[in-house]
């Protein structure tokens, strides 16, 4: 039996919820997950309650970021050979731009600030 334990709001998390993914579904949620930064149950109660998920760029997320862009380069590479794009590829470009796009954003916000010093 795992621990209890208490969420940000003080409450305990003592229910457990539980679902069926095919392996395909497993490997794209793991690697959102990865490149999220969270652990998987703050990432899937995030999705779950339709909350936005904020990544904050740290060591974790960096690594799971150059993991999924050697992936991606690597199938891109097989598309330029056969034609044929993946929707799970496509998934995961989308997924990766848009976490690449917001740690952008970040970084120009601390540049402005420390530019307004």
């Amino acid at each position: 039996m795992t621990a209890k334990t208490m969420d940000n709001h003080n409450r305990w998390r003592s229910k457990t919820v539980a679902f069926r993914m095919s392996p395909e579904e497993a490997d794209q949620l793991d690697v959102f997950v990865q490149m999220s930064g969270l652990p998987k149950q703050d990432y899937l109660i995030q999705r779950a309650l339709q909350r936005e998920v904020v990544v904050v760029g740290n060591p974790r997320v960096y690594k799971g970021l150059r993991i999924q862009m050697e992936a991606i380069h690597k199938e891109l590479q097989c598309i330029a050979a056969n034609r044929f794009v993946d929707d799970e590829l496509l998934d995961r470009v989308e997924q990766t731009i848009t976490i690449m796009q917001g740690m952008m954003e970040e970084t120009n916000q601390y540049k402005e600030e420390m530019n307004g010093r």
